[in-house]
């Protein structure tokens, strides 16, 4: 459970509401100030990307959304500040999601609400089961170390990083996920497109932060969206 005196201590410019259980961080932060902060112990309707579910069990993960000014590769810069605040050996899968032995560790869904950007992030801490449509795909950071995790030494960290990121400009934010990733240059994967699938090597980002594949046919497709995964997984 989160220790929210001790968050506040550590922020105590800026509002950070902390909830037991809610609905969605994201709901609850999109009516808030620049800077706030909206936490939850558990969510009953937490959001992921494409209208899928974030699965958010009590007590055993961080659920949290940031209210964000909207700017240039933020959800890069969110991925790279959550792979820093969790200090663990994690690569980073073009656009949101921070991986671990392979398995999703933690999420970042971004939404414009009224020219502010609601920065939902998930953190998987201490789980040791999932439900059966994701058991194959995630992971959390006691399963990959043995030990558990205390939320509030994560979230104070979190928004420290958040923050340090986010002074960084695009170019600089392009050169750290690149580096940082194994997804963005060189690795075979496979695309989920309104259209279908299409499956070829990654060429590294463009100017905008939109991942370049280059099909077996030669043809390099500019990724706006979609979700990417390594081929044969």
């Amino acid at each position: 459970m989160i220790d929210i005196d001790r968050v506040r201590s550590a922020f105590p410019n800026r509002r950070i509401d902390h909830y037991q259980t809610i609905g969605s961080t994201m709901s609850a932060a999109a009516s808030l100030a620049l800077g706030s902060v909206v936490v939850a112990d558990e969510q009953t309707e937490g959001q992921g990307r494409y209208g899928r579910s974030w699965h958010s069990a009590p007590g055993l993960g961080l659920y949290c959304s940031i209210v964000l000014p909207p700017q240039p590769m933020l959800t890069l810069a969110l991925g790279l500040a959550t792979a820093e605040a969790i200090s663990l050996d994690c690569d980073l899968r073009w656009p949101n999601d921070v991986m671990l032995g392979g398995r999703k560790v933690a999420g970042i869904l971004v939404q414009l609400v009224d020219n502010q950007a609601i920065a939902g992030i998930g953190i998987n801490l201490n789980h040791t089961t999932f439900p059966p449509d994701i058991v194959a795909l995630a992971t959390s950071l006691r399963l990959q170390t043995g030990r558990e995790f205390d939320a509030t030494d994560l979230l104070i960290p979190l928004l420290r990083s958040v923050d340090s990121f986010l002074a960084y400009t695009p170019e600089t934010i392009l050169q750290l996920f690149t580096r940082a990733s194994s997804y963005a240059v060189g690795r075979r994967v496979v695309v989920h497109q309104p259209d279908g699938e299409i499956e070829g090597i990654t060429e590294g980002l463009d100017a905008a932060g939109f991942l370049k594949v280059r099909q077996d046919n030669g043809t390099v497709t500019l990724i706006v969206a979609g979700g990417v995964r390594a081929a044969g997984s």
